[in-house]
């Protein structure tokens, strides 16, 4: 039993990906053992004059008959559901508190509602959170995470320090993003996006897809939940480098890695593999590269998701960190879709094929625009 003055353990209690692979955790993760992807080539002129790769939705059935909310709301509605119905954590508590993760949010409201006011609110991150916690009957205030693409991650050590403090018992913790016009030609723009399947690490990439999908995870310091896996430590850090371009050396990911691991107690040799960030962009990957070779664990088993999921932006952290959750639970480290061979600056040990493992503890990182960079230390 944890003292006072002790840090509390944060245990994983139930946890949810939906995307076009499937509805559920246990969905994705045997379709991923399958190899199946859920990029694919779009021809779709309402969101591109040009074809474009990306892990899309073919159908929106977890969409409601309910007009209230939009479709990025409903999307998170669905995945909080089902992760509540696999645990018994009382929601109308007020040591229970909601955190949403999300880089886009409503934003593409603004290609086809006239600005004003009330658009204005609409689009507002905070209103969205609000209205989720509203429908679920959250009575905390919920609490917003929007970073750019370590959202997801941020998200999860938010929760953990949240918790920590005492403050909170219990942290519903959910991301999402939609794919629309609006965001793809933002990409589109920085010529980021690759025309075939992204390759991460690989010595030919050239640029990411993008993907939309939800997740949520729930965690507790209540001690009912002892022996589960458990959220070990985290970090973020910032390159202060440029808006868009990454640190060239890697030094300030690799210094969240090495915090992340201080916080979690453990060493770069107790880190069993590794969740990266893997956009498939030329620069991110040679930089996170470089950042784990810094923090010790060039040798350590690495894979990207990027190839099955596409980028799902504020979702990313999330959807990445559940899926190796569950590597870690089954022992086996899915591979690196795209990855055939590794080029210059990437010399790091890129899992190209399904590995079996005894694991005990992962790092997912992830680093974004503005030079933001996040790692969270997850394990037994």
């Amino acid at each position: 039993m944890n003292r006072d003055n002790e840090i509390r353990d944060v245990f994983v209690v139930a946890d949810n990906v939906l995307s076009p692979l499937g509805k559920t955790t246990a969905d994705n993760f045997s379709r991923l053992k399958e190899n199946q992807s859920a990029v694919k080539a779009h021809h779709n002129p309402e969101i591109s004059q040009q074809p474009f790769f990306a892990a899309l939705f073919d159908n929106n059935d977890f969409l409601q008959a309910d007009q209230k909310y939009t479709r990025f709301e409903q999307l998170l509605i669905a995945s909080v559901e089902n992760t509540l119905q696999n645990c018994a954590i009382n929601i109308a508590d007020k040591k229970t508190v909601l955190i949403v993760s999300s880089t886009k949010g409503n934003i593409s409201l603004l290609e086809t509602e006239p600005y004003n006011i009330d658009l204005k609110k609409r689009i507002s991150l905070p209103h969205s959170a609000q209205l989720i916690a509203d429908h679920f009957g959250f009575l905390n205030q919920p609490v917003v995470i929007s970073n750019a693409c370590i959202s997801g991650v941020l998200a999860i050590i938010t929760g953990m320090r949240l918790l920590r403090t005492g403050q909170y018992e219990n942290a519903v913790i959910a991301g999402a993003d939609v794919i629309t016009k609006f965001i793809l030609s933002g990409f589109q723009s920085f010529q980021a996006l690759s025309p075939q399947l992204c390759k991460p690490f690989d010595q030919s990439r050239d640029g990411l897809n993008l993907g939309e999908g939800a997740g949520t995870i729930i965690l507790s310091t209540n001690e009912k939940y002892h022996g589960n896996i458990k959220v070990k430590g985290g970090s973020v850090s910032n390159d202060a480098n440029h808006i868009s371009g990454p640190s060239r050396t890697g030094n300030e990911l690799a210094h969240a890695i090495k915090q992340a691991m201080q916080d979690a107690d453990v060493s770069s040799e107790n880190i069993d593999f590794i969740s990266a960030h893997g956009t498939a962009t030329v620069f991110n990957d040679e930089m996170e590269a470089n950042a784990i070779v810094i923090a010790g664990l060039k040798s350590t088993p690495l894979n990207s998701l990027k190839g099955y999921y596409g980028h799902t932006l504020g979702a990313a952290g999330l959807i990445e960190s559940i899926i190796s959750l569950k590597s870690l639970q089954e022992g086996l480290v899915l591979p690196t879709a795209g990855f055939e061979q590794a080029g210059p600056g990437t010399a790091v040990n890129v899992v190209a094929e399904q590995l079996n493992i005894k694991a005990n503890n992962f790092v997912k990182t992830a680093s974004g625009f503005g030079g933001c960079n996040a790692a969270v230390v997850i394990g037994r």
